[in-house]
């Protein structure tokens, strides 16, 4: 088998030992004579699935008996439309800070769903003049005690920067997109009135969106909300209103076990902190490689960096697949260079990675 390090943004890496296991029960799973793709959502063997998925979200991050867990569709992408639909049935008010791509997106899905109908949807912080590199401090953002949540988006996976400290919003519950550093290090979820996350990044292939939502969050929504985009009626539902994503989510258990069979999410943060600080300690040794985004606010699941021209980040590229390593050319809003370092990606990758951004350094400074 080719050996290929994989720094996709997402889809991404997943561990070795998941993919075999899946490999081994794909035709035949667990003996009942079908694969996970073919059987029913309805079935007794795919309800195990589900249950014990859903059990195994609660026993690794630790969530609480307050919150449900929701496997739904069309990605964290959906959920900027979905949370103001629901959410927003009370003050009629959101703040959003806006750090990054995604954040800002989330911002602007929010105003179509709530400007209509007169609902209030504030910009409470942003660092959008200073190309994102670094995250707002808690003095610069502006909170209505009033507002029905605050979103944000804890790893900004294009900028490569990552929140270090969670906002004081008071009574206000903080909503926050945590699509690329969900199961990455251990989460105080009490903290969170909701938390999101598209499974392509720490958890499974695309097509599931995991909700973490505190229960007293799950209320009527706006008017005209559709069936399926109602968080009452997944939750009511055991988010089997229709058919789920079935695959990913047995993925998903498949990886949950794993995480559990290796120490955790503690034993997994000490693992990405390690491997960041490979990548970065290089990047401030030397000024050939820039990085994007100010020390202090780095995230240790996406490194950004560029060197002086675009014309030598497209050698910088071509070098890298040639080299055996795929997926390392920047987000269009970015450039550069982007090195996507989940849960899976082992410390062997990342040392791969440095010593051939050493070789290309002493070849073309």
């Amino acid at each position: 088998m080719k050996t290929l390090y994989n720094f996709s943004a997402g889809p991404s890496v997943l561990p070795k030992e998941v993919l075999l296991d899946a490999q081994k029960n794909l035709v035949d799973f667990e003996g009942c004579g079908m694969s996970v793709m073919e059987m029913s959502h309805r079935s007794k063997e795919y309800d195990i699935i589900i249950k014990k998925t859903e059990e195994l979200f609660h026993e690794v991050m630790g969530i609480p008996d307050n919150y449900k867990v929701l496997f739904l569709q069309g990605g964290a992408t959906q959920q900027f439309g979905m949370i103001p639909m629901n959410l927003l049935a009370k003050n009629g008010k959101a703040d959003y800070v806006i750090t990054g791509i995604f954040s800002n997106t989330a911002y602007k899905e929010a105003q179509l769903v709530g400007g209509p109908t007169g609902k209030t949807i504030s910009a409470a912080g942003s660092t959008k003049e200073e190309n994102y590199k670094r995250i707002p401090e808690q003095n610069e953002l502006k909170l209505d005690p009033a507002a029905d949540y605050l979103h944000i988006c804890e790893n900004n996976t294009i900028i490569g920067s990552k929140w270090k400290y969670l906002p004081d919003a008071g009574k206000v519950p903080i909503v926050s997109d945590m699509s690329s550093c969900i199961l990455s290090e251990p989460v105080d979820v009490s903290k969170y009135g909701l938390i999101y996350a598209g499974a392509q990044k720490n958890i499974a292939p695309a097509g599931v969106t995991i909700v973490i939502i505190k229960k007293d969050l799950i209320y009527d929504p706006l008017p005209g909300t559709p069936t399926m985009l109602n968080y009452k009626v997944q939750a009511e539902n055991d988010s089997m209103k229709n058919t789920p994503p079935c695959w990913p989510i047995y993925i998903a258990k498949l990886v949950l076990e794993y995480l559990q069979k290796n120490g955790g999410l503690a034993a997994m943060k000490a693992h990405n902190e390690a491997k960041a600080k490979v990548l970065y300690d290089f990047l401030d040794s030397t000024d050939f490689y820039k990085s994007h985004v100010v020390a202090k606010d780095r995230s240790i699941m996406n490194v950004t960096f560029r060197t002086e021209s675009d014309e030598l980040d497209d050698k910088f590229i071509k070098g890298s697949v040639a080299a055996g390593m795929s997926n390392l050319k920047g987000h269009r809003d970015v450039g550069g260079m982007r090195a996507s370092i989940y849960n899976a990606m082992p410390k062997d990758g990342v040392e791969y990675l440095v010593d051939f951004m050493k070789k290309f350094e002493k070849e073309n400074k």
